[in-house]
This record gives C-alpha cells, sequence and structure tokens, in this order.
C-alpha cells in the first residue's frame, strides 16, 4: 500500500494556509467528452502523431476548463481514457505515454517543461490550470523503466499504467494515481504493485482520487473515504452502462449517498459503447447529472457543494442495513420463485401477481422484502423481485448481494433481467430491504426513460429500508440494494477469472 502525503514541514505550512483561506462551498465541473479516436492499429504509430491526436482532445477540454473557469469553477474533472481514447495493444499505446513524477518533486510544467525530458501533455495540462485558475484533473498514461533484478518486470523493460493527474490552480502537479484495478480489456496497462491512496489538501477540503474500476473495490475507494475522511472523489471514469443495475449516474449517485462523500464523476461519450452518464453527487442529493444516449455531443456540468459535507447538519445518518429486514418474517403471497440472469449472475426471482403485495426472495443468507402497492396492474408488463448473494465472476470477481425490484423486458419471465428502457406502471408507495451481511449497500431508484427518481420522492430508513414518502406515482424500471462484501472478495478485482482473460 502506498500513501501519498506531504513532507510533514510542508504539510504543517500548508495546513496554515489553507486554515486562513478556506472556502465552505466550491463550484465543481465534470465534462463529458466525446473523444477523438486514433485509428486501430497493432503497429505503434510515430510520437509526433500520438501528440497530434492527444492536442486535438486537449482543444477540446480546453474549451471546457475555460468555461468552467469563467462560470467561477475551483476545480474541473474530465474523463478516463480523454485524451487518447482506449484502442490500444501494450505496444500501440507507448507512443502516448510520458514519465508521470511523483508530486512530491515540487513541479509547475507550464514554468519548467523540459525538467522530466519529453512531456508536452503534462506541460499543457498544467498551463490550461494555471492561466485559468482551476484545478485541472486528467487521465493520461504513466511509463516507469525496470530491468532483470525486478522479478514483475515486463520483457519489454518497463511499466505502463493508467494514471491520474491533479493540476492545482497554479498548474502544480498534485497529485499521481495509478489505477489499482484494472478492468479486464485494459491490456494496454500493467497492475501497480501496491494499491495507492493518493489525498491532497485544498481550501475546499480534502481530496481523494480513483478510476473507473475502482468503484467497485474496498481497496482504494472505500479506504480513501473510510480511513482518510477525504471530503471529496475525483473520479475519471469510461463507464459503458449495463442496464438494469450498472448503469453510470444511478450506481455513481448511490455510492456517493452511501460513502458520505461528494463525488465528481466525468464520462466519456460514445453512444455506440452505451457510454454516458456524468454528474456531480453529494451525500444528501444528486446536484446534476447528464444521460444522453441520442446525440454525439460533449456536456459540461457545474453546480455548488459544501467543501465539508461531514459537518453539515443535512448529512445523512448511518444506516443498519440488516436491522429492519432481519426483524420481520419473511413474506408468503402464493410465489413461485424461478432463476433470471443479470450480467451473467444467476437471480432468484419471484413474480408480482397483483397490484398490491408482500413479497420475499431469499438466497443464501440473503432474504430481500417487499411490500408495494402499484397505481394498477398493467396486463401488458410484468415486475419481479430478485435476490443474489454470491461472486460475480465475469470481467473480474467481487461478492455481491442485491435486492433489487425490475420491470422485465417482456411478459417472458425469461427476459427478467435483460435491459429495459421505458415502464408505464406506477408505484404508488414501496419498502425494499434485505438482511445484508455488509454496510456497503448502495441504494438506487431508475425510473422510465433511464432518469434518477428525485430524492423528494424516496427515503433511506435508518434500519435499512429504501421506501417511498411523497405518494407520488413513479414510473419505476428498477429498484435496487446494491450491496459489496468486500471481506469474501479476492485479492484484487481485475485478476480473477473473466470473459476477457
Amino acid at each position: 500500500m502506498i500513501i501519498s502525503h506531504f513532507p510533514k514541514c510542508v504539510a504543517v505550512f500548508a495546513l496554515l494556509a489553507l486554515s486562513v483561506g478556506a472556502l465552505d462551498t466550491f463550484i465543481a465541473a465534470v465534462y463529458e467528452h466525446v473523444v477523438i479516436l486514433p485509428n486501430r492499429t497493432e503497429t505503434p504509430v510515430s510520437k509526433e502523431e500520438a501528440l497530434l491526436l492527444m492536442n486535438k482532445n486537449i482543444d477540446v477540454l480546453e474549451k471546457a476548463v475555460k468555461l468552467a473557469a469563467k462560470q467561477g469553477a475551483h476545480i474541473i474533472v474530465t474523463p478516463e481514457d480523454g485524451i487518447y481514447g482506449w484502442i490500444f495493444t501494450r505496444e500501440s499505446i507507448y507512443p502516448y505515454l510520458e514519465d508521470i513524477p511523483d508530486p512530491g518533486v515540487n513541479w509547475i510544467p507550464c514554468r519548467d517543461p523540459w525538467r522530466f525530458g519529453n512531456t508536452l501533455v503534462q506541460q499543457r495540462l498544467s498551463c490550461l490550470a494555471k492561466d485559468n485558475s482551476i484545478y485541472v484533473v486528467a487521465n493520461i498514461g504513466d511509463k516507469k523503466p525496470c530491468n532483470a533484478r525486478d522479478s514483475q518486470c515486463p520483457p519489454d523493460g518497463r511499466y505502463q499504467y493508467n494514471t491520474d493527474v491533479v493540476f492545482d490552480s497554479q498548474g502544480k502537479l498534485v497529485a499521481r494515481y495509478h489505477k489499482y484495478n484494472l478492468f479486464a480489456p485494459e491490456i494496454q496497462f500493467d497492475f501497480p504493485k501496491d494499491s495507492e491512496l493518493v489525498t491532497f489538501d485544498t481550501p475546499f477540503g480534502k481530496f481523494g482520487i480513483f478510476t473507473c474500476f475502482d468503484i467497485f473495490s474496498h481497496d482504494p475507494a472505500v479506504v480513501v473515504v473510510d480511513e482518510f475522511q477525504v471530503d471529496s472523489i475525483l473520479y475519471p471514469t469510461a463507464w459503458y452502462n449495463t442496464l438494469p443495475l450498472l448503469s453510470a449516474v444511478p450506481f455513481h449517485s448511490a455510492w456517493a449517498k452511501a460513502m458520505g462523500v461528494n463525488l465528481l464523476a466525468a464520462n466519456t461519450h460514445n453512444t455506440s459503447m452505451h457510454m454516458t452518464g456524468s454528474g456531480i453527487y453529494a451525500p444528501e442529493a444528486v446536484k446534476v447529472y447528464h444521460y444522453d444516449m441520442e446525440t454525439e455531443s460533449g456536456q459540461l456540468l457545474l453546480s455548488e457543494l459544501k467543501s465539508r459535507p461531514r459537518r453539515e447538519p443535512t448529512y445523512p445518518a448511518a444506516v443498519d442495513w440488516h436491522a429492519y429486514a432481519s426483524s420481520v418474517k419473511p413474506f408468503s403471497s402464493e410465489q413461485s420463485d424461478f432463476p433470471g440472469m443479470i450480467y451473467f449472475d444467476e437471480f432468484t426471482f419471484t413474480k408480482l401477481k397483483r397490484n398490491t403485495g408482500n413479497y420475499t426472495a431469499c438466497q443464501k443468507d440473503l432474504c430481500c422484502h417487499l411490500t408495494y402497492k402499484m397505481s394498477e396492474k398493467r396486463t401488458d408488463e410484468v415486475y419481479a423481485l430478485g435476490a443474489f448473494d454470491g461472486l460475480h465472476t465475469v470481467e473480474g470477481q467481487y461478492y455481491l448481494q442485491i435486492c433489487t425490484l425490475l420491470k422485465c423486458q417482456t411478459t417472458d419471465l425469461e427476459t427478467c433481467g435483460e435491459p429495459v428502457g421505458s415502464a408505464f406502471t406506477k408505484f404508488e408507495d414501496f419498502s425494499l430491504s434485505g438482511t445484508f451481511g455488509t454496510r456497503y449497500v448502495f441504494p438506487q431508484i431508475i425510473l422510465s426513460g433511464s432518469q434518477l427518481a428525485p430524492e423528494r420522492h424516496y427515503e433511506i430508513s435508518r434500519d435499512g429500508r429504501l421506501r417511498s414518502r411523497s405518494g407520488a406515482p413513479l414510473p419505476v424500471l428498477v429498484m435496487a440494494l446494491y450491496g459489496r462484501v468486500f471481506e469474501k472478495d479476492p485479492p484484487r478485482l481485475g485478476q480473477g477469472s473473466g470473459k476477457f482473460q
């Protein structure tokens, strides 16, 4: 485990400076970027050609940075793979990589561009931050030489890392994070030997940073929040939406709510790969989000956030996700269970047969309880309550406990768990709970058209119920309590057996 921190003497000075200029709120910005992709090739292009493509993407990001700064933003997050894309082999990405030093070197690339060799991308990002007086967060590739004395050194003599960088408003490199949990198709990058817990202080709170698939992990995602007590997470991602349970906006907003931090999530935009969904999320509410499968255009989002949300009276209370569900007996409603698949996991489902009722679905140690009332029971739409308690094994390995209410794709029960875009059945009342064996449960409600349910229409009770509170009829597509049981995970999420490995 690697912890990024300042030397003690510098840290003391920094804390004194921060206490003087501390801000209660700040303006956050994220940019969903339509990445200009290189041509697919296994033969590396020249360094000049690689730089030309990267500059084309930075030209677009520059406009977003300048616009955000003009609107008062203190910090902007851009997406994972946002500068060069993702169509690479290990060899073909090499011309796009730069040597990214440890932030402890006290370096402003805009003022000293050749200190660490050819670092033209870092120089440009640094100047963008400095010239616009804004923190800039970007995702680029790092290269580090190694030799035979290192038993893990790759045959080509170098490590290649998926890397986030942060430049402060003076253009100084203040954070560098190597993605720890690589997604299965990321064959162009190496796994870091150790997890890096990267945090840094600003006048508007303490920040942590990690990337995309890391959000499923205990290390670094949970550790940097629980043990390092950060206020906000910077989150570059290249997330392709996998309905019904793994759509970017619902999952990321649920994570922010459950973990009690601000989350600044910037996704790439590529509708052919179902990539969209960026947002700015606070513990108590979704501030702003963008989801667009209709157009091919980027989107800048801005919102004001509390700098230190834990100190606020609106900060959510702790939830005991086991309390209510373990206190009630399983409901029996003449139900018959049936299996169904969601993202390669076999759920135990039961069909909702009437417009009102109480149902229980169980699998292993998890029992999911649902009480509900529909405005009417339509004959052309079918809903099911599902439970899953097991190890997910495709594109990584991680242990899940999930309770979900969802609309089936058709009236055929074999389609329960398949993606659905619209719903006409409206739920006037609902309560969903489960006998979870973890405190890390992420609650989400997705409405017709893949829209988030506004917070005024539901609440999370302290005894672990996701329940309605407004009485307004809601056209529910998916309702879920998505639990992660970290102690049952393998050592690293991305190194399990998987479809691409």
